[in-house]
């Protein structure tokens, strides 16, 4: 949708590159994806239609809010991921809020697997390019924003040990997307070290009866909990595909204390792992998943929600003839 708000009248050369970037927009949309602004800044770069500076991300910044407000680009073209309002459910009726729940019924789709497995991303700007696959296969998306905290590290660990028990298995695993830069890297080290840590559960503490605190001897410990294996695997951004795709690189950053062993294996530039095309990262996490998930099992999960669902409408149908 296009709207109106003020004039603009770019000159020659930002008309010319406006009209790449609505060329890149309508592609998109077509795909059925919505870009973030640092999503459509890359792809001009990698375009090799400017350069890839702060000074040029800030240009396409302004060149698209002015666009949007003259009424030259779509508004739906681009999107906030980050700044979203938060609103409880309406429905205009009970037919309305049936609808709704035979959509989002569902049952354990993980039942019959050999293991659990979540999707993890760094970053929030890449939340809408991954929850329809998230949907889709019906595992957890997780946006860990660089090092997350000691309080979101220990929630997923204790979620990732319920759900393991839940499924009766001893296996999950984590396919994490995020930059190929030193902290990049390195996060994946640091997700796994502490998902291994809180998921299999600490000594616990107790009252001694007297005011005091105890805790659980080792042995107690060790039987209270099985050994849960969980491998953290990125995904993407990986070298092989810089290599395949040729993202725009940016200077790796020195100021980071891991960024000395990063440039002394992968030289002294990084790359965002936005740069990479929705579709690629899509195809990418897809290719993954089918290859870990047991699809005969899922199938005979989703054939019984559709049985579920069937009989509600059955049930409901006979509620509205008795009336």
């Amino acid at each position: 949708m296009r709207e109106f708000f003020e004039l603009y009248k770019p000159k020659a050369d930002t008309w010319a590159l406006l009209k790449k970037i609505s060329d890149i927009v309508e592609e998109y949309q077509r795909q059925g994806y919505m870009l973030t602004l640092r999503q459509l800044y890359y792809q001009l770069v990698a375009a090799d239609l400017i350069p890839n500076s702060d000074k040029q991300y800030k240009r396409i910044g302004d060149i698209v809010s002015r666009a949007r407000r003259g009424g030259l680009l779509d508004w739906d073209a681009i999107e906030d991921r980050v700044r979203q309002p938060r609103k409880a459910s309406e429905f205009e009726n009970l037919d309305d809020l049936v609808e709704a729940a035979l959509r989002s019924y569902r049952l354990p789709r993980f039942k019959g697997q050999s293991q659990y497995i979540e999707l993890w991303v760094e970053k929030d700007a890449l939340a809408g390019v991954l929850d329809p696959i998230a949907r889709k296969y019906h595992i957890a998306l997780m946006v860990n924003r660089g090092y997350s905290s000691t309080s979101a590290m220990k929630a997923a660990g204790d979620r990732i040990r319920a759900n393991c028990a839940s499924l009766e298995v001893g296996e999950a695993t984590v396919l994490y997307l995020g930059d190929h830069d030193p902290s990049g890297e390195d996060m994946v080290r640091d997700v796994q070290e502490r998902l291994l840590e809180y998921a299999n559960g600490g000594t616990l503490i107790t009252s001694d009866g007297n005011g005091g605190l105890r805790a659980e001897t080792s042995t107690a410990s060790a039987k209270r909990k099985p050994m849960l294996d969980i491998v953290v695997e990125k995904l993407a951004l990986t070298m092989a595909q810089i290599e395949e795709y040729d993202p725009p690189p940016n200077p790796a950053k020195i100021t980071d204390s891991r960024a000395a062993a990063y440039i002394a294996e992968h030289g002294d530039e990084s790359w965002e792992v936005d740069a990479l095309p929705p579709r690629v990262l899509r195809q990418v996490i897809e290719d993954r998943l089918d290859e870990l998930i047991d699809s005969d099992a899922m199938d005979v999960v989703k054939e019984q929600e559709n049985r579920d669902k069937d009989r509600l409408r059955e049930a409901l149908s006979s509620l509205e003839s008795e009336d």
